[in-house]
């Protein structure tokens, strides 16, 4: 079995949502590393379809 890899911060994740007077169920930071994993993976795909080995931060876009 792959490990997880985590890029959120649970507490911190919850600490924001619990700002915006919401609760936050167990699933929320598994949601959210899935969709980063999501915008990476496609960040790299755009690298590459442009010539380029480097990621840069207009690579990971919400509109693409």
């Amino acid at each position: 079995m792959a490990s997880k890899v985590s890029y959120v911060v649970k507490s911190a994740v919850k600490e924001t949502i619990a700002k915006g007077k919401c609760h936050s169920s167990s699933d929320v930071a598994d949601a959210l590393n899935g969709l980063i994993q999501w915008y990476l993976e496609e960040a790299v795909k755009r690298a590459k379809a442009n010539g380029r080995k480097t990621v840069r931060g207009h690579d990971i876009c919400a509109s693409c």
